[in-house]
């Protein structure tokens, strides 16, 4: 058996610093309880801008740019030495994690944001970094377009992990390029909440016959900095809760074993057993004995997407 940990806590919204060192808090706290596998949700560092929900494209435009510039300011880039505290306490306390991000663009024009998710391992080092494919929705004004580079299922001494974000889990052929690397934990940090998405998560358990963790996002009016802009008009409720959280665990059988984790903050801890996945794929095995590769086969581009070239 092994445990795992899913982190249902708030980051200290907009503050990369701070929101890491709240993340090695909490990893310390999960691995003290036996974790070796930890989660954190979609874009936990520095916090997910949930304030693009509730924005005007056009009227609000002053009050997106002073938002979107907090955010760009305090996105990680993975080039530097920002998340190093993060490394060295997955090396400290052996122990895996899955931690959803804002990563700034590093490539071309320094400007860009894309929601992405790491795998940590072990030893101390990023294994996997994947980029959100879709934005959803008002998401598409923050965030650009991943590509598959990140689209990897990663061996660990917990078993092989992959993840896709939100709504990604909608998109079949994505979930499928995951199940086909033969993934036994399959990790969704999301934004989404309710009883409709952990019934999304229950099939996917069942499809891809693999062990499902949802990593929610958990906000609540109070976790809102103090200078947040017009709060009053965006948040008017102080008892509300922008977001619930609802992290599950879910078996190969589509069974919930831990959680929903709602309105409320803490560690969701599970024991789970990977050799559940081959006896769930005995009757449905989708990219094996129930495939049909003579009529269906997926091609994936996990090709760099290009930058902008000049000639001189």
């Amino acid at each position: 058996m092994t445990k795992i940990a899913i982190v249902q806590e708030p980051p200290v919204f907009l503050d990369r610093e701070r929101t890491i060192e709240r993340a090695v808090e909490q990893v310390k706290k999960a691995a003290d309880q036996g974790a070796e596998l930890v989660v954190f949700s979609e874009t936990y560092i520095p916090g997910y801008p949930a304030w693009i929900w509730r924005l005007k494209p056009g009227g609000d435009w002053g009050l997106s740019e002073q938002l979107h510039g907090r955010l760009l300011d305090n996105a990680v880039q993975l080039e530097s030495a920002q998340l190093n505290p993060l490394l060295e306490v997955a090396r400290e306390m052996q122990v895996t994690i899955v931690c959803g991000i804002e990563a700034r663009d590093e490539d071309a024009s320094r400007a860009t944001l894309y929601s992405a998710v790491l795998t940590i391992g072990p030893e101390g080092r990023v294994q996997n970094c994947h980029r959100k494919l879709m934005p959803t929705n008002p998401e598409r004004m923050v965030w650009g377009f991943g590509d598959a580079r990140g689209l990897k299922v990663i061996d660990t001494p917990v078993g092989r992990v992959g993840a896709l974000m939100c709504w990604e889990n909608f998109m079949p052929l994505a979930r499928y390029a995951l199940y086909a690397q033969g993934i036994d934990i399959y990790i969704a940090p999301t934004y989404d909440s309710g009883e409709k998405w952990i019934r999304s998560l229950q099939h996917i358990a069942r499809e891809g016959g693999c062990w499902v963790l949802g990593a929610g996002v958990v906000l609540h009016r109070k976790d809102l900095p103090a200078d947040f802009p017009e709060i009053e008009r965006l948040y008017p409720d102080k008892d509300e809760w922008i977001n619930q959280g609802d992290s599950v665990v879910i078996s190969p059988t589509g069974d919930i074993v831990a959680g929903p984790l709602h309105q409320e903050t803490g560690l969701l801890l599970a024991d789970i057993d990977t050799r559940q996945v081959a006896a769930a794929r005995r009757s449905l095995d989708i990219v094996g004995h129930y495939s049909r590769p003579d009529i269906f086969t997926l091609q994936v581009n996990a090709r760099a997407q290009r930058p902008v070239e000049f000639n001189e």
